[in-house]
């Protein structure tokens, strides 16, 4: 008697004793697995799978397929190639028995993918750890740095034209804390810091220097 069976996919029409290798099931070597998604036993046909039919089966070894070359190639301006390699893992089974009626009542372990076997965990485990990501992103945020203030007696350097907190946190660092350093610079002086602060030519622009010294006066 044979049957058609359906795992991974895939159809298989068996017999007792036949040696198939079928997508990877959660099994290991020895155990035996029963596939209650039959399609037909006999002459019985299902609508669509036979009800208490079952295919039992034992697990000889789990492996790795013949590796397949998968190869892309995009024509386009931007072209790109990819070139990838693949190796389907397998279990191969030895059918020991098939049964026209019993085999929801069998009791024998049903075969079930290992893919499946990995999405159910994932599914069961969420809930759990929902709430864990933004536990620990909590506990592990760094504390916000505190907003710079200028030095005791330091000049009010925002406002000069274009400068906001950023670029007053700038200046304070480089250690211009009044007007009246920035009315004093020369040219040699304004290269050097638009260059050592990436003001990218402001200083000029702005023309901070003519500003500070009318901020200077008071």
């Amino acid at each position: 008697m044979f049957a058609v069976l359906k795992t991974g996919g895939k159809q298989y029409k068996v017999q007792s004793g036949d040696v198939l290798r079928v997508e990877k099931l959660a099994a290991e070597a020895g155990e035996t697995v029963q596939f209650n998604e039959i399609l037909m036993v006999g002459a019985q046909v299902g609508a669509p799978t036979v009800d208490g039919a079952a295919v039992q089966a034992e697990v000889l070894d789990q492996i790795k397929g013949p590796k397949t070359i998968n190869f892309v190639k995009r024509r386009r301006k931007h072209s790109s190639k990819r070139t990838k390699g693949h190796r389907q893992q397998l279990t191969v089974l030895r059918v020991t028995d098939i049964l026209e009626k019993g085999g929801d009542k069998s009791g024998v372990k049903a075969a079930v993918g290992a893919g499946s076997v990995a999405a159910v965990a994932a599914v069961a485990a969420a809930p759990a750890k929902k709430a864990a990501p933004k536990a620990e992103a909590k506990k592990a945020a760094p504390k916000k740095a505190a907003k710079a203030e200028a030095p005791a007696g330091a000049d009010d350097l925002k406002k000069l034209s274009g400068v906001g907190p950023a670029l007053e946190k700038k200046l304070l660092d480089a250690g211009v804390t009044s007007f009246a350093q920035i009315a004093a610079w020369t040219e040699a002086d304004i290269a050097e810091f638009d260059e050592k602060l990436s003001f990218k030519g402001r200083i000029e622009r702005e023309n901070w220097v003519e500003q500070a010294k009318e901020l200077a006066k008071g």
